[in-house]
């Protein structure tokens, strides 16, 4: 189970995978050291026409969260026996590659599809623990399954709409499940009498 940490550690978890990818196996790009971040919208805006991270670089934008829509009712049965919430939830990103030219973003790009290829689940180690204060509590059979994003171009293209930049390739995914476990326990209440009919009195 994950605590309410699990959705910033599912994201570093994706970066983590990434760089160490990345690292393994160098993108032929000038610079070759290729690296992985979460952005925010902020991220996007430049200072004196200068980005605020360093280029050959991927930027993992989560732009939307949402419930699983397959298995939040088989949660919330769980949770009406146990007592706690459980939220299952799909975090939506963009991969968006950042270099030089075309050529070098193309292949940032196809280098990053390769390793969500390679490494579709994450688990075990693979999952980070989130930082202090922030720990995701992932629990041992717990995984993360990166999967590509079956939306349409024009939907990509409107996210840069409230993006302090143009349109740029960009290859939408989906992390899931992340599921949020509630601290609280609240135990179900027994019916202690069950009245099944009322039975009028025979004058």
């Amino acid at each position: 189970m994950a605590s309410f940490g699990g959705i910033s550690a599912a994201g570093m978890s994706v970066v983590r995978v990434l760089n160490a990818f990345f690292l393994r196996a160098p993108v032929p790009v000038p610079g070759d050291n290729t690296t992985a971040f979460l952005a925010r919208t902020e991220d996007f805006q430049k200072t004196n026409n200068v980005f605020q991270f360093t280029v050959p670089a991927l930027s993992i934008y989560v732009y939307r969260v949402d419930f699983n829509k397959t298995m939040r009712a088989a949660w919330s049965g769980v949770g009406s026996v146990d007592g706690r919430a459980h939220l299952p939830l799909d975090l939506h990103f963009l991969a968006t590659p950042w270099g030089g030219n075309a050529q070098d973003e193309q292949a940032i790009l196809g280098r990053a599809m390769e390793c969500f290829d390679t490494v579709p689940i994450l688990t075990g180690p693979l999952l980070h623990p989130g930082v202090v204060g922030r720990e995701a509590g992932w629990a041992p059979s717990e995984g993360v399954q990166i999967v590509l994003e079956e939306i349409s171009t024009e939907a990509v293209m409107r996210t840069f709409d409230s993006l302090p930049i143009d349109y740029r390739l960009s290859v939408p995914y989906i992390a899931r499940i992340i599921r949020l476990d509630g601290r609280d326990i609240y135990p179900t209440r027994l019916v202690d009498e069950l009245i099944t009919a009322l039975k009028p009195e025979v004058t």
